[in-house]
């Protein structure tokens, strides 16, 4: 985005001007005023440990070493980083301030405000949406995993979230951002965190994942590994796949039955929508049954072999997982496109729609979006329609 263009620091001086960064980004003013437990963070608000954050970031050396584009992008990674703290921030009974989860809430609040900033504050001149796209969500990837090289040793699934981590972003972004995070406070001594943090970096050097993603013999090989637990990265698994289930992710109005017509014609469909209305099930209604229809009607094409698409929302990983895991139980080779479209085509499609889909509805699916990734499926297929 051009903002953070802007707003970066950049040679000679690496300066930050933070007076700019609150009067561009609303959501940096929001970060006032909200607390912090006192013992990891002495230095008072979240926007005031934000800005040392960002201040420390400009002064790593191996930052400044980086392309432009990748500071940039990581300068917004580390602005964002605990940008769901004011939902996620309470006081206990025992007076101690805890702000759980808020890295992965950080995930959904970070690709809204970028999806949303991306048609009111102009976009990066790149190649494509589906370029944009990708910056997003990498930025939003390294929102979600930033705690990680705090303690990251101690997991016992270590290699899985590094790889992970990999595939979304980098993990050399991941090791800077850390470093600035705990830089930007002032908690006593940080040796052993810093150190921790140099032997994450460490650990994905020797694991072939830390400014690249993670390699593996075939997709089949990746779908498996992300799978099954324990099981070796380099094993080059048979593919023992006997059709393809198209599984599709996209908020309402985000152009799914357009890519669907013309990109899979032909081939069944179970579709969400066509089931609601076979079975006279409105939108605002109980969707349980609805969605055991669907996967009756999946199970039929599954033990047929046959392929076939699936139509739905499908925008959180949960839902998700719930399509892939049967598919997979019937040796199905597994793609997911993920559809969308900016918000203002978003909402004039909706307005146009003979039904309209609630505002609240939509509401809701927006604050559960996760964007899939390579980690859910053998093929992922990106597409930004209008």
């Amino acid at each position: 985005m051009r903002v953070f263009d802007e707003l970066c620091p950049a040679p000679p001086y690496w300066d930050l001007d933070w007076a700019r960064v609150r009067e561009a980004l609303p959501w940096v003013r929001d970060l006032t005023g909200v607390e912090q437990d006192p013992v990891h963070h002495a230095e008072g608000d979240v926007e005031t440990h934000t800005r040392m954050a960002c201040e420390a970031l400009a002064g790593l050396s191996a930052w400044r070493a980086r392309p432009v584009a990748e500071r940039v992008r990581l300068f917004a990674a580390v602005l964002l980083h605990d940008v769901a703290k004011p939902l996620c921030t309470r006081r206990g009974e025992d007076g101690r301030v805890t702000a759980h989860g808020h890295s992965r809430r950080g995930d959904l609040v970070a690709r809204r405000l970028l999806w949303e900033s991306s048609e009111t504050a102009g976009s990066r001149p790149r190649e494509s949406s589906h370029a944009e796209v990708e910056w997003r969500e990498h930025v939003a990837a390294l929102v979600r995993h930033h705690q990680v090289p705090f303690w990251a040793l101690e997991r016992p699934d270590l290699r899985r979230i590094a790889f992970r981590a990999s595939l979304l972003a980098r993990n050399d972004d991941l090791v800077l951002l850390a470093t600035a995070d705990i830089l930007g406070r002032r908690c006593g001594d940080t040796s052993e965190v810093l150190e921790n943090i140099g032997l994450y970096g460490e650990y994905c050097a020797e694991q072939r994942c830390l400014d690249r993603p993670r390699d593996f013999p075939s997709d089949h090989a990746r779908f498996w590994f992300f799978r099954k637990p324990d099981r070796d990265p380099d094993y080059a698994a048979h593919d023992d796949t006997r059709l393809t289930v198209t599984v599709m992710s996209g908020l309402p109005g985000a152009g799914k039955d357009t890519w669907i017509e013309h990109d899979r014609p032909g081939v069944p469909v179970v579709g969400l929508d066509a089931l609601r209305a076979e079975l006279g099930v409105r939108p605002t209604a109980d969707q349980r049954p609805v969605a055991a229809a669907a996967h009756e009607r999946a199970r039929e094409h599954l033990r047929a072999g046959r392929s076939f698409v699936w139509n739905a929302t499908n925008v959180s990983r949960s839902m998700r997982d719930r399509c892939v895991d049967l598919a997979a139980a019937y040796r199905a080779r597994v793609e997911i496109v993920s559809v969308e479209a900016p918000p203002r085509v978003l909402r004039a499609r909706l307005d146009r729609r003979r039904s309209p889909v609630p505002a609240a509805a939509v509401e809701r699916l927006v604050r559960r979006w996760e964007c899939p990734d390579p980690t859910e499926a053998h093929r992922l297929i990106l597409r930004v329609t209008g």
